[in-house]
């Protein structure tokens, strides 16, 4: 099954890609691989939540807001790559969770955005990971998530 058929069978659509909020770009193709900028948890141009994870924010309401990072990365790199079907493999995963100083369960909450690339990529989802807490991040996110993507083999953009 190819990532845009599981992604119909999950109900869930790749949303539009957000702009950028400073001088970047959302996404880059360099060789066989195209890397995602770090997305935030926006939907429709909203945040979903606001503030550290621990203290304002809920490991569980991390864990949602973190695929939803996740599925802004994957619209960001199958735009640069022509489609998600493009996408051969998740390689690498970062995730940064704005902590409280008492909070460690940063791995728990990145795993939202590792679960959800599991749902779409099967197999070809399972990947490397940084999981780290930070002091803050844009915008007052709870999180944000970046990834690194293999393209398919035969794969012209």
């Amino acid at each position: 099954m190819t990532p845009s058929q599981r992604l119909a069978e999950l109900g869930l659509e790749l949303p539009a890609v957000t702009a950028p909020l400073a001088a970047y770009v959302p996404s880059k193709v360099t060789g066989n691989v195209v890397r995602s900028s770090g997305q935030l948890p926006f939907v429709n141009g909203q945040l979903v939540a606001t503030g550290k994870v621990g203290t304002g924010v809920s490991p569980d309401q991390a864990y949602d807001a973190a695929r939803i990072c996740a599925l802004n990365a994957v619209a960001a790199v199958a735009e640069a790559a022509g489609g998600i079907d493009a996408i051969a493999s998740i390689v690498h995963v970062t995730g940064f969770v704005s902590s409280d100083p008492e909070f460690v369960g940063q791995p728990a909450v990145i795993n939202g955005a590792s679960d959800i690339l599991g749902e779409i990529f099967g197999d070809s989802g399972r990947h490397t990971r940084s999981a780290v807490g930070v002091a803050v991040l844009p915008m007052d996110a709870p999180v944000e998530v970046e990834i690194t993507c293999e393209l398919a083999p035969n794969h012209k953009i």
